[in-house]
This record gives C-alpha cells, structure tokens and sequence, in this order.
C-alpha cells in the first residue's frame, strides 16, 4: 500500500512503474489552517505572470504562502512522472490538457466535483464547455481550466480583397478557391503555411469530422474512417497543388516576416501569435491582417481544445489551501489580468466581457472559435499517436504514400501505441467484482 494511500493492485502497480520510468471575491473562501506553504508547479511563462497575481492572493490568505516552480516545457512532462514515481509531486500544478488524462490514470490526481459543488466562484456553466469536458476523464472532473486556446486563421485581407474575395473562406471548397488565387508558387507566394513537422494543423482538420479518431474506448485507431481520410486528402492536396510549400518551421525561417511580406496569406495558429505579429509587423500593416474561424468541410468548423488546467496532487497535504489558490485564479477578474500580463486566453465567458477582451477586433474569432471546439481523444498516448499520424502524413505529401495507404499505416502505428492500454483496460475489467 502506498502510504496515505488506498492498496493497488499489483498488475495496476508494476504499469505505474513502468510507465514512470520512462483583492476580489476572496472572501467567500473559507480560511486554511496557519503554516501552510504550497508548492506550486508551472510550465513555460506562466510563472513569470504568477508572480505578479501572487502577493494579492497572500494578503488575503495571511496563513498560505506559495512557492511557485517554474518548469521548462520539454522537461515538464518527464518531470511530473518522475515526481510521482518519487512520491514528490507538488500541492498543485499546472498540466496542458492532453496531459491531463495520462496523469488521472495514474491516479495521481485529486477529483474536484465535491469542491466544486461547494464552491460560490468555480460555475462550470460559465466555461466554454468543451474545455470543460477537457477535465473530465472517465465521469470524473480531475481540474479546472486556467486558460484556453485554440487554432485558427490569421490572413492578410488585403491580399484576399485583392484577389476578389471580399470575406475569409466558410467552408473548405470557398478555402480552396481562395488558396489557389492567392498562390504563385513561381514567385514564392503561397496560399498558406503549414509546417511538415507539426500535427496540430493536421489534427485542427481532422476534428472537423464526425467520426472520432480513436474506436472502441480508445482502444484502436479509427483513421481508416472515411471522415479523416477527407481530412487527410484536403490537407495533402494542399501541397500537391503547391498552395503550401513542404518546409518544416525550422526552414520556413521567421513566419511573421514571410507573413508581412505576403509569402503567405493564411497562418494557422493560435493566440500566442497575436502579440507576436502586432510587435514584428510595422504599423502600416496592422489594418492589413485579421484572423476568422476555421472553416469546415461544409460550414463553421471546429477548433482544437486546448490550453492548461489547475489539478491539485491526490498525495498533497494541503489540499484546502491548494483550492483556494485554484479559486483565486479562477476569478473573473484574476483571469483578465492574466491575460494582460501574458495574453493567455480565458476559459469563462464572463471573463470575456473586459473591454480589453471583448473590443479587440482580432480576439472577436477566437471568442467564436471557442464554442466550436472539440478536444483531442482523452488518452495518455494521444501525443505519441498524432506525432506519428504527422510523420505518415508527411510521407503521403512525399508522395510516398497514397492517401488510403497513409490511413491504414496510421492506424497499424496507432494500434501498437495503444496495445498497454488495450491490455490494461482488459485486465481491470477481469479484476473487477
């Protein structure tokens, strides 16, 4: 038994190893015992904007001070097995969520439903409601969405106003039109970027689909299904018509300067690249870009769900203290400051009624975008398996593979990926009284 623990059983114990081997509405927070120090776990810049939100938090909570551990993203995620395995997580953290399944299947973290339940802040009703669902695995809400995003279109409108198109495409067939006026290839001017060793512009169509991407449970892969293959095909086309080159983002080199420059007159991608192109793109462009949501094969299309969680540690000692820092951070107005300090999107929709957020013309689409989204299957090998359906892909744009061969070798991929856990959901349903 692990201490403070509940028993395991041993075939659920040696998987574990295996896989760890490799100053606003604070008052309706009930006071934490005095002494508690928590420990706080972030990835990527989030830490730098914590520590500004911190010192509110503290005074109000004169008993609680938290120590904030910022991780590196490429290390993030071996870190937070290695601290389970090592029965050192910290109080809470926060976790992307495609992590979040891997980490609940470990059993690692607290469920929230009966805090929630309780709380007078948390409202799941004001979240947009497939970054919601993104926390609950398996019936069960293991954390609390922090912020969210989402891909989409950034275009140059004056390129397409140019080209006779008076709106940004509502449907692939308006999009195809529109990439191919707007591609000169000869000239190095193409319709689109769309980086060979990125899944996440791949994944963005295929969710467009009706059929799910994984069957059974999350047992198989399901890319065989005549949705993704429709996905598949538009994607490669893309590239056989040369309206996207075949480059990598290391040899497309810097995307908001080519973007500025008119190589490239759609960009998929998410809100990061706001700030980014509003700084590195002189003033006498802004009014020359915009973003709008993704087109589908046939109407509005649906975004990916992503974005970052608060989870709080099942092996934490501090548990009550940890959610009133989740609380905290999940006012409204907490979370519109968020988004000033490091432009990180929030996932309630009474957040988005600042002015900051609901005026900016060029967040308008992602306010939309969110609620249309769709999370990638809630499985710990999700990564693995859309990093492998990328390099298949990338071998159909080759040319190497037909569009029906590239489907079938990323489900033969997929269903190795997902042989453990075939194994693992049989024997616990064999185990089960």
């Amino acid at each position: 038994m692990k201490p403070g623990g509940r028993p395991r059983r041993p075939w659920r114990g040696r998987w574990l190893a295996a896989i760890a081997a490799g100053s606003v509405l604070l008052g309706g927070c009930s006071p934490a015992p005095a002494g508690h120090e928590l420990t706080f776990w972030t990835i990527g810049r989030e830490g730098e904007a914590i520590a500004q939100l911190l010192p509110a938090f503290e005074r109000a909570h004169p008993g609680i001070t938290v120590k904030v551990q910022q991780l590196p993203l490429t290390a993030a995620h071996q870190k937070l097995l290695t601290a389970f395995a090592g029965n050192s997580t910290p109080d809470l953290s926060q976790l992307g969520n495609t992590w979040l399944p891997e980490l609940a299947a470990l059993q690692a973290l607290e469920p929230l439903q009966a805090r929630v339940d309780a709380s007078a802040v948390v409202q799941p009703r004001d979240y947009f409601a497939s970054i919601w669902a993104t926390n609950v695995i398996d019936g069960t809400l293991y954390g609390v969405p922090w912020y969210v995003d989402t891909r989409l279109l950034f275009y140059r409108k004056d390129l397409l106003a140019a080209a006779g198109f008076a709106a940004p495409p509502r449907n692939w067939a308006e999009w195809r039109r529109q990439l191919a006026a707007l591609s000169e290839p000869a000239r190095h001017r193409y319709g689109i970027l769309l980086p060979t060793n990125e899944y996440e512009q791949l994944m963005s169509l295929a969710l467009q689909q009706s059929e799910p991407l994984l069957r059974d449970g999350g047992r198989y892969g399901n890319f065989e299904s005549a949705g993704f293959k429709r996905a598949l095909s538009f994607y490669v086309d893309t590239f056989k018509l040369q309206q996207a080159p075949a480059i990598t983002n290391v040899e497309a080199g810097n995307p908001w300067t080519e973007f500025g420059r008119g190589v490239y007159a759609f960009y998929l991608s998410g809100p990061w690249n706001l700030g980014e192109f509003r700084s590195r793109l002189p003033a006498s462009q802004q009014d020359d870009w915009a973003t709008a949501p993704l087109p589908g094969p046939d109407g509005a299309g649906i975004g990916v769900a992503g974005g970052s969680s608060l989870v709080i540690f099942r092996a934490s000692k501090h548990k009550d203290a940890a959610w009133q820092l989740i609380e905290y951070l999940s006012q409204p107005a907490v979370q519109q400051r968020f988004y000033e300090l490091l432009g990180d999107l929030p996932p309630r929709r009474s957040s988005w009624e600042d002015r900051a957020l609901r005026d900016d013309p060029k967040l308008r689409a992602f306010r939309e975008q969110l609620e249309q989204v769709r999370p990638a299957p809630p499985v710990p090998e999700w990564e693995r398996i859309a990093n492998e359906m990328q390099l298949v892909a990338a071998e159909a744009i080759a040319g190497r593979l037909s569009i029906d061969q590239a489907a079938a070798e990323i489900d033969r991929r997929t269903d190795a990926i997902l042989a453990k856990r075939r194994w693992v959901l049989d024997h616990a349903r064999e185990r089960t009284p």
